[in-house]
């Protein structure tokens, strides 16, 4: 089953119906449907946003997800001086991605960044490592070595 192949005047004439679509939630699973990169490109998905991602990074999601909880839904400025006097490890790699995805709202999309805010952010648990730890009488223990992936992303307040 392969999906059909349109064209930008087709996918231009059908925006409505395309939007439309794609913002309603499937009956079942609750997701919108899916467009490829070049749809949502044509019909301008994405351009109110700025997003960064990192992946593998080496610390827990667990511990990631702590220093997320305190800032979601914040303004930027706010966010940058909560994470500047967090005393947690996540804070650090949080700020370098967040001035990323600010980089990416403003220089990419255009976005005032006076106006941004944190309107999504998450921590998934990435690949772990696994290592050995030699203990007494010929044993072996196992040290798990966490990795996450963090997404975020910033929108324009209205």
């Amino acid at each position: 089953m392969e999906k059909k192949v349109r064209s930008k005047e087709e996918l231009l004439k059908e925006k409505d119906k395309l939007l439309e679509i794609y913002n309603s939630q499937h009956k079942k699973n609750k997701k919108p449907q899916l467009l490829t990169k070049k749809e949502r490109k044509i019909l301008g998905i994405g351009k109110d946003e700025g997003r960064a991602i990192l992946r593998y990074a080496r610390i827990s999601s667990r511990k990631v997800k702590i220093v997320l909880d305190i800032i979601k839904g914040k303004d930027l400025r706010e966010v940058y001086g909560i994470l500047k006097n967090t005393p947690k490890a996540a804070s650090v790699i949080l700020l370098k991605l967040i001035k990323s995805a600010e980089a990416n709202a403003v220089n990419n999309n255009g976005l005032d960044a006076e106006k941004l805010y944190l309107a999504d952010a998450n921590a998934t648990q990435g690949p772990t490592l696994k290592r050995i730890m030699p203990r007494a009488q010929g044993r072996a223990y196992r040290i798990r070595k966490r990795t996450s992936h963090i997404t975020v992303v910033l929108k324009e307040r209205k």
